[in-house]
């Protein structure tokens, strides 16, 4: 069983940065692979960004160049820093973790792009 926290979600205007925390409850070491989805009101859920345990990371095409994403063993923490927002980012965040073949969604941080 693996519980993942999301925070940092709010509300930015167009141009800014926010910066999503996942907390997992267990060592990352021990998680395979671990990704940042979104989901918009009338939309399916869609991947963002994901990075495996050997380090490779893949995003969506409409953030790369804005968003990156990053891990701290340390604090066992999934990060998704987001840069040059635009209100077609606003949409539900959901973090990911892939552990012995079973996949864990934390419960959702919204954010909201808008002036």
């Amino acid at each position: 069983q693996v519980q993942l926290v999301e925070s940092g979600g709010g509300l930015v205007q167009p141009g800014g940065s926010l910066k999503l925390s996942c907390a997992a409850s267990i060592s990352i070491f021990r998680i395979n692979y671990m990704g940042w989805y979104r989901q918009a009101p009338g939309k399916e859920r869609e991947l963002v960004a994901s990075i495996t345990s050997g380090g490779s990371t893949n995003y969506a095409d409409s953030v790369k160049g804005r968003f990156t994403i990053s891990r701290d063993y340390a604090k066992n923490t999934l990060y998704l820093q987001m840069n040059s927002l635009k209100p077609e980012d606003t949409a539900v965040y959901y973090c990911r973790a892939d552990h012995n073949n079973y996949g864990y969604w934390g419960q959702g941080t919204q954010v909201t792009v808008s002036s």
